[in-house]
């Protein structure tokens, strides 16, 4: 079972908390949030960033083998075939820290999960 890091008061503060490597792809996955994003509110819920926009829009978390990316059921369904080659579950994708991160899918999934919560389909 991975060591849990301690709840962090905003995203900075959990991004901090991992090695050099690990923070550089958190700060990516962050950073594509915010631009296909841009009116989101960065936040902590669950105990894990999270960007909301008309509720819960993305969430993620580092751990030490894999970023947790939690886009909703909708999201991971709806990219299903792209995400095959990674760790999912019904709300979860796995990125595996030893593989650059997916930025092009990361962004479509984002902007997917921003129609959804702004009913701009």
């Amino acid at each position: 079972m991975e060591k849990r890091k301690r709840i962090a008061r905003d995203i900075g503060d959990h991004i901090a908390q991992f090695p050099p490597d690990v923070r550089r792809k958190l700060e990516q996955l962050r950073s594509i949030i915010r631009q296909e994003a841009p009116g989101a509110v960065e936040t902590i819920s669950y105990g894990i960033p999270t960007f909301d926009l008309n509720g819960h829009l993305v969430h993620f978390a580092g751990y030490a083998r894999h970023i947790g990316f939690y886009p909703t059921a909708s999201g991971i369904a709806a990219f299903k075939d792209q995400l095959a080659r990674y760790p999912i579950s019904r709300g979860t994708v796995r990125f595996p820290l030893d593989a650059p991160l997916p930025a092009g899918l990361v962004r479509k999934i984002v902007r997917f999960r921003v129609k959804e919560n702004t009913g701009k389909r």
